[in-house]
């Protein structure tokens, strides 16, 4: 791993300026201690970092449950008792893990999981706008449409016209074209600007920035418009920041409930985050997801126990760690223990950042997952595809995360099941001949009841005195309803003066008095070795 140290450290760098206020804005919607972010987000970086088979994903509080962590710590009666409930998520995820329940990931269509990174990259262009210009009403981290404060994503953007801090905007300009000129520019000019990453270089600007405007009026930035990382006095203060799940609730019916919520919807997000991030992956690497389960589980137990929020994989680090050029799962380890060392040792200076310099770097990571070039290439590729695509970002964007790909799947299964009606069948018609017209049926490879549909409506459309063939030579399933809308059919075909001729493996048939026959399966001949 420590091989490809000189492009993890400097993507772990952007990981850790990313992290770190989605870390506490997640904490701050979720109503937990700030805190309790950083934890999870420690916890995600250095253990589940190193548990885990993926090699770019990263790993911490996700946005996705900041609404049931709300509602959840409310319900149970206080932060403890809804750290039981993360603890026995964790455990549950293990139980996914050791049945191998990973495979649930592969079953998303490529066209929703290209939909998640599009719709994720819009919400974080537009969720960043009001922190660029210094509006930060809504907490950093929040991926749903509506917010706690009342306000939606566009209502939000609209009140930053009325609440524009110069200062803010002016340094996060700043940084964006900091951003810009490294990564178009500099990069390509020498070594030492693909080690300095030029993330790292707008946020020291952003501090000297910070600093210098102080006394400027026009240009200060107040507190409310920096990072907030609690500043812990001594040691006994900063262990006092730590809590600890009360296990005296654990028969409380409603925990274990909450507990597997928790642990589906992390499970879910995890899975879906993993197989969109194989697909940003250069080096298109194949994540064990049940290797995955099972770390993110453990990652759960014990930030449960020691006062951290859920856990998932996150596609907003994972991305921006891909397009820093992280390739081996010590970018994220490292960006986890930076996550550490920064809380005990210069918290104040954390808080000098702005947090518009961090909006300019996620507007960056947004816009290369939201590239237009993508929706052209999804339109190209036809309406089975470009329509789940749209599906999953408007769902994403106009509700959530969850919501979208499941809107997204749902159309994506519709989109499935016409084309099967569709395909079930193909019929070639010829002239007339001998007074009838004759005209050839072939089933598909597999024909299922979604199927009935089709085959009974081109069965019921044949004129009299049709001449029939049913060509069954490459089907190598077909449902019992399909067989019994042929038997119901050669039944009625004599009152039509419809003649039916078979064709199968088994031969070649005349008006089969019965269809039962030709297709149940022969049992296999048992072979002798000499």
């Amino acid at each position: 791993m420590f091989k490809t140290i000189k492009k993890d450290l400097p993507a772990s760098i952007v990981v850790f300026f990313v992290a770190l206020p989605l870390c506490l804005g997640i904490a701050l919607a979720s109503g937990a201690p700030l805190f309790s972010g950083l934890i999870s987000g420690i916890i995600g970086g250095v253990i589940v970092g190193s548990l885990s088979g993926s090699k770019i994903g990263v790993s911490g509080p996700a946005a996705g449950l900041a609404a049931i962590v709300l509602t959840a710590i409310g319900t149970l009666g206080g932060y403890q008792n809804f750290l039981v409930a993360v603890v026995l998520g964790g455990v549950i995820q293990l139980l996914f893990g050791v049945l191998k329940a990973g495979v649930i990931g592969y079953y998303f269509p490529s066209s929703v999981i290209k939909g998640m990174l599009t719709g994720i990259g819009i919400i974080i262009i537009l969720k960043q706008i009001p922190h660029f210009f210094g509006y930060d009403a809504e907490p950093e981290g929040a991926d749903s449409f509506f917010v706690i404060s009342g306000e939606n994503t566009f209502s939000a953007i609209l009140n930053v016209l009325d609440n524009i801090t110069v200062g803010s905007m002016t340094v996060g300009f700043i940084a964006l074209a900091i951003l810009l000129l490294w990564d178009k520019i500099l990069t390509k000019k020498g070594r030492i600007f693909q080690l300095i990453q030029g993330p790292l270089v707008a946020v020291v600007v952003g501090i000297i920035f910070y600093s210098l405007t102080q006394s400027n009026e026009a240009f200060a930035i107040s507190p409310s418009h920096l990072v907030s990382v609690p500043v812990p006095e001594d040691a006994s203060s900063f262990l006092a920041q730590f809590s600890f799940p009360n296990f005296n609730a654990i028969t409380n019916p409603d925990i274990w409930v909450i507990a597997f919520t928790i642990a589906l919807v992390a499970s879910l997000e995890t899975l879906l985050c993993v197989e969109a991030t194989d697909k940003l992956d250069p080096n298109k690497n194949v994540t064990p997801t049940n290797r995955e389960l099972l770390a993110q589980g453990t990652g759960n137990i014990i930030s449960g126990l020691i006062g951290g929020l859920p856990i998932t994989q996150v596609i907003v680090r994972s991305s921006a760690n891909i397009q820093s050029g992280g390739v081996s799962k010590m970018s994220a380890i490292i960006h986890g223990f930076f996550l550490l060392i920064s809380v005990i040792l210069i918290p104040r200076l954390l808080n000098m950042i702005p947090l518009s310099v961090l909006a300019a770097i996620l507007l960056i990571v947004g816009y290369k997952l939201a590239k237009p070039a993508l929706f052209k290439k999804m339109y190209d590729l036809g309406w089975k595809q470009w329509i789940p695509f749209t599906v999953t970002v408007f769902g994403i964007v106009f509700i959530d995360l969850l919501y979208g790909i499941g809107l997204g799947l749902a159309v994506g299964i519709v989109v499935i099941l016409l084309k099967s009606y569709q395909n079930s069948h193909f019929l070639h018609i010829e002239d007339k001949s001998n007074g009838k017209h004759k005209i050839k049926m072939t089933l598909a490879e597999e024909v299922t009841f979604f199927n009935k549909g089709a085959i009974l409506k081109e069965l019921d459309s044949l004129p009299r005195d049709t001449y029939l063939e049913i060509d069954i030579l490459k089907t190598r399933y077909l449902d019992n309803d399909i067989i019994e809308i042929l038997e119901d059919f050669a039944y009625k075909a004599k009152e039509r003066n419809i003649d039916i001729k078979l064709v199968s493996k088994r031969g070649v048939v005349e008006n089969p008095p019965s269809f039962i026959g030709f297709f149940e399966e022969r049992p296999k001949s048992k072979l002798s070795l000499s």
